[in-house]
Order: structure tokens, then sequence, then C-alpha cells
């Protein structure tokens, strides 16, 4: 019993310690990024290489973005990630890299001039939202679609502030817009004028153009 109550008080001990470690975190990003000015969150495949379509025109959006004054902030990895990083970094502005570890696929990029590495995605996941005026996301897998879904879902509930939700790749995204208006919309599970929510648009002048109607630099 006496080495049963040892193991449960050392576990409560650790679990009080992450707390302190959960705190540090979120203070060590707010206090990095609070002066960040508008900025704006780019999601998208840590999978794609320079010569993919997709990087070329994250490339451009970003360098596009950065000069009009914004800053660009992305998960800090490879892929869509690297390309944003390194469009805003050629672009003369603030090149957020904000990086997590993962068992695969996620290593720091050499692009970004601001660099945060957590440790727990939800914190990172609330810095995507607290410091990004628009999110803008592009072809990509399971975390993209998580950005992607939890942004709609916090302006929907109206837990924050409604702001652009921008697909980029009409192509990529075509299936699933239509699934949404064909399945859960036809049953319910979502009203017509939540899809008011998404702009699709694929020209990267585009993009930074309607951006641009939400704020004045």
């Amino acid at each position: 019993m006496k080495e049963k109550q040892y193991l449960v008080d050392a576990l409560s001990i650790e679990e009080s310690w992450r707390m302190f470690r959960i705190m540090a975190e979120f203070v060590e990003a707010i206090e990095e990024l609070s002066q960040l000015g508008f900025a704006v969150s780019i999601f998208g495949s840590a999978r794609v290489t320079p010569q993919d379509e997709y990087y070329k025109k994250t490339m451009d959006l970003a360098r596009r973005l950065a000069e009009k004054g914004f800053a660009v902030i992305t998960g800090g990895g490879p892929g869509i990630m690297e390309a944003a990083n390194r469009g805003a970094a050629e672009g003369g502005g603030k090149s957020v890299g904000m990086n997590i570890k993962l068992p695969f696929e996620q290593k720091p990029n050499s692009y970004s001039n601001v660099n945060i590495d957590y440790k727990y995605f939800f914190i990172r996941k609330v810095m995507f939202v607290k410091y990004a005026m628009a999110y803008v996301i592009l072809p990509g897998g399971f975390g993209t679609m998580d950005e992607f879904f939890e942004a709609l879902t916090l302006i929907q509930t109206k837990r924050i502030k409604a702001f652009p939700v921008i697909l980029m790749g009409s192509d990529y995204w075509s299936g699933l817009l239509e699934w949404m208006k064909s399945t859960m919309i036809r049953e319910g599970k979502i009203l017509p004028e939540d899809l008011d929510l998404i702009q699709v648009l694929d020209d990267p002048d585009q993009v930074v153009k309607h951006i641009q109607k939400f704020v004045i630099i």
C-alpha cells in the first residue's frame, strides 16, 4: 500500500509541474508574439517540394503579404510552411515559425526569423488563432484540416471574432466543398450560410486584396 501511495503522490506532483510548464510555454509565446502586428497564418502540407505548384504559389503569396506589412505565421516545418516562411523573409517581413516536435516530418525550416518551439499542440493552436487576422489554407493533410475546421468552429460558435478563412487551390478543395453542400447542408448538419465563412481563391494577389479589405496597415 505504501508503494502504491508513493506512486500516486509522484504522479500528482508530475501533473502539478506540468501545469507550470504549460503556463511557461504560454507566457513565452505571448511575449514573443504580442508585438507582431497584423499577421496571417498559412497552413498546408509538409510534404510538398520546392518544385510543387503550391510551394511556388505560397512563396509568392507570403512575399506579397510581407511587402504589404503583414507578418506571416506558419508551423515552422517543411513544405508549404517552408515556402511561406521563405516568401515572407524574402519580402522583408516577419516570418514566424512555430515549430513542434513530431516523430516524423516536422523539422524546423531555416527561413523563419522569429522562432518559437512548442511541446504542447494546444498552445500552438491557440497562438495561431490569437495572433492571426486571417487564415490561408493550402492543400494539406490531417493537420491542415484540423486548423481549417477549428477556425470555422470558433467563428461559427462566436468564440472568436470572424476573420477571413481562405482556401487556395480550388481543384484540391472542390470535392470537400461539394460534400459539405450535398451532405452536411442537405442533412441539416450545418446551415447554408455557414459556407459563407469560406472564401476559395487561387490567385495570390486576390488573396492579399481580400485580406486587405479587413484591415488597413
